[in-house]
């Protein structure tokens, strides 16, 4: 017979203080997490048979027994029905800024309290060590008993996106708080150290996704001269491998071999500051990337990359600003099907087309002598342009699409179905359609005169968005009929 060893935890409480109950949750996950650690750490020097060690996720619960009459306005902070709702919780230590907010808008908006206690759903040893470094799970066979015996693992059957996508079916009749469990979050935060070679808790709530590395070296610039201004209100920049630099001048080692997605974020101390992701090319990295990211609950993201202008009017380094998006990435076909249209979002288009104003001094009618709004198509095949053109063409002609690349379509569908506000300002790097095809002479001219530029637009548009009040900047286009109380 199994012998089930478990962490002795208070027991469900009722919290009006939105600190409070954090504070309870911070409190139920590190007595959990250390017990999972210390006991591993104890199995590996030696186990009795038939023992087993289990801790569990603290959980969130709240129950409302009326229909709220809250600001219609708010597209999220409250439930949409009576009833009980949940979410599993962890790392609240690096949640703990979001956790509060969230919690205390429920708290107001109902005036009911929230019940924070241990789940039913177990932490995975896996994810409880990720923070001691002093400890290393092995591989299965590699320790002196069978893993799974012992300790409880990933699971991926109930790690998964229902609830965003909008399939979960609650087991015990509880509907979800928030958009993803525990056990996703953990996964990602996971993928994100591996993919970005940065801790998670670098990243910060304005996101930038570009598709080369030349925008890297820019965003370095900006940002040491931005810690060289003591009123920027910046404090620090955390490059690949964690190294983080407080001063303009200070060295900043690069390492030899960069990650899938190399990282970079400019940080202020309350998270509101901006990171530069640099995704690489392709449909599969951009969504792998968004995926993950989205778990830190972003307050937006924008993409600035390269892409190819369609118009025989449009010249290189010219902008685009994209309001609709044609999508055959198809990466996202099964979560998010291509004819669930992706909105431009009026508060994301507003603040990109103001920041192209106030860098290239350009407004009005003569604005749209550098920059085309339109629709932007995403494609999954590079070499499009080897294939009998007839096909490809007459579908972009019909889309009235003015521009082509291979990720922003995915970033912004995957902004829309995380509920992430998003947008798209690309700049015309070639023209393939009409002979001005990237070749290294051009490219060298292109980017000595156009990163820059482009860089320092979406930095403004985030620095815009950063002063918008978080109930307007999360719209209410971007929920769904039975919404989560948590953005």
């Amino acid at each position: 017979m199994t012998q089930l060893n478990t962490p002795k935890t208070p027991e469900p409480a009722l919290f009006t203080n939105a600190a409070e109950a954090v504070a309870r949750l911070e409190q139920l996950y590190a007595q959990a997490t250390g017990f999972l650690c210390d006991s591993f750490a104890a199995a590996m020097q030696g186990i009795d048979p038939g023992t087993r060690y289990r801790a569990y996720y603290p959980e969130i619960r709240f129950t409302s027994a009326s229909y709220a009459q809250v600001d219609s306005r708010l597209s999220f902070g409250h439930v949409s029905h009576p009833g009980t709702h949940a979410t599993t919780v962890t790392r609240p230590d690096l949640f703990r800024a979001y956790l509060t907010q969230q919690i205390a808008l429920l708290i107001r908006n109902h005036g009911q309290p929230v019940q924070i206690g241990a789940s039913s759903t177990p932490i995975p040893l896996h994810f409880a060590v990720a923070n001691a470094p002093d400890l290393v799970v092995p591989h299965e066979g590699a320790a002196g008993f069978t893993l799974r015996d012992v300790f409880d693992v990933p699971d991926l059957a109930t790690t998964n996106d229902d609830i965003v996508n909008g399939t979960h079916v609650s087991e015990d009749g509880a509907g979800p708080l928030s958009l993803f469990t525990a056990q996703r979050v953990d996964y990602s935060l996971a993928r994100l150290a591996h993919y970005t070679a940065t801790d998670p808790a670098h990243f910060q709530n304005h996101v930038l996704f570009t598709n080369y590395q030349f925008y890297v070296s820019e965003f370095e610039a900006y940002a040491r001269a931005q810690l060289a201004d003591p009123d920027s209100g910046y404090t620090s920049f955390v490059s690949t491998g964690n190294v983080e630099i407080t001063t303009a001048d200070a060295p900043l080692d690069t390492p030899a071999k960069l990650p899938q997605m190399p990282s970079y974020h400019l940080k202020r101390a309350d998270g509101s500051g901006i990171t530069l992701v640099n995704i690489g090319v392709g449909p599969s990295n951009a969504k792998t990337a968004t995926d993950h990211i989205a778990v830190l609950r972003p307050h937006a993201w924008l993409m600035v990359g390269h892409c190819a202008g369609l118009r025989n009017t449009q010249a290189l380094g010219d902008f685009v600003l994209a309001h609709a998006y044609l999508r055959e990435d198809h990466v996202l076909d099964d979560d998010l099907p291509v004819w669930v249209p992706i909105p431009a979002l009026a508060e994301i288009q507003i603040a990109l087309e103001q920041a192209v104003a106030e860098v290239t001094e350009l407004s009005g009618y003569d604005l749209k002598r550098i920059m085309r709004t339109g629709t932007v198509a995403t494609i999954d095949n590079r070499n499009w342009e080897l294939r009998d053109q007839s096909g490809p063409v007459q579908r972009l002609s019909q889309s009235r699409a003015v521009a082509l690349d291979m990720e922003s379509a995915t970033i912004a569908a995957n902004g829309y179905r995380f509920r992430v506000p998003y947008g798209t300002l690309l700049c015309v790097s070639d023209k393939p359609l009409h002979g001005e095809l990237k070749l290294p002479g051009m490219a060298s001219s292109f980017y000595t005169t156009q990163v820059s530029r482009h860089l320092r637009i979406g930095i403004r548009a985030m620095e815009a968005l950063r002063g918008m009040p978080l109930e307007r900047l999360h719209s209410r286009k971007l929920r769904s009929f039975d919404e989560t109380a948590f953005l």
